[in-house]
């Protein structure tokens, strides 16, 4: 891809699936590694988002964005950099349970968990602390970025929906409306006298045109 010597350009990834994911159950903070499936995909993403020549590399500590990281590090020779803001939310007690179990349990919080109020979930992080620690994140990586770079960070889905919006000025009720992205999708921030999302939920297919 081009580069435009007075923008810069943050690319978003999601990890790619985990056991977790398949199963519908809730991750969190809880540390779990890629599936077969997830690391196919992050093998099959890596080439695209290394198509963006990305001149910096920074994922969450978590195992399975690191995992996901390796691929594009592999493509683009970059050393990834850990950044634990980058984490998705610690989703407290409800870490580890299935849709199906967390629905059964508690059935009015679960309601309220999945049109996206994690302020109900029993000692978990919090949509507050959230969206501070991701703005903060997104806009040090940007502000770090030279007018004219790229750069690559690996998050979560559930992280990256909050902290983008955030960032962006969205109010919380427009964010609802907002899906999280899919594993090994990624989304695409450019700033140049402000910051606006040039691209959301891209694949290696959907990106092609693009590219």
């Amino acid at each position: 891809m081009s580069a435009d010597p007075g923008l810069r350009r943050l690319v978003l990834l999601r990890h790619g699936q985990t056991a977790y994911n398949a199963e519908q159950r809730i991750q969190g903070q809880h540390d779990v590694d890629l599936d077969e499936t997830g690391h196919e995909q992050a093998a099959a993403a890596a080439p695209c988002v290394a198509a963006y020549r990305p001149t910096r590399l920074v994922t969450s500590d978590l195992a399975r964005a690191q995992q996901t990281a390796a691929y594009v590090a592999k493509e683009t020779g970059l050393e990834p950099v850990l950044d634990p803001r980058l984490r998705e939310a610690h989703l407290g007690e409800r870490q580890t349970l299935t849709h199906e179990e967390y629905a059964a349990l508690a059935p009015a919080e679960f309601a309220a968990f999945v049109r996206g109020d994690w302020d109900v979930v029993p000692g978990g992080e919090g949509l507050a602390a959230l969206r501070a620690r991701m703005v903060e994140a997104l806009a040090d990586l940007l502000a770090a970025t030279p007018a004219g770079e790229t750069t690559v960070a690996v998050s979560h889905g559930g992280a990256i929906k909050v902290g983008v919006a955030a960032l962006l000025g969205w109010p919380a009720e427009v964010a609802l409306g907002l899906r999280a992205p899919g594993n090994c999708s990624w989304l695409v921030l450019e700033q140049r006298d402000r910051v606006v999302l040039a691209g959301y939920g891209l694949t290696p297919i959907s990106s092609s045109e693009a590219l």
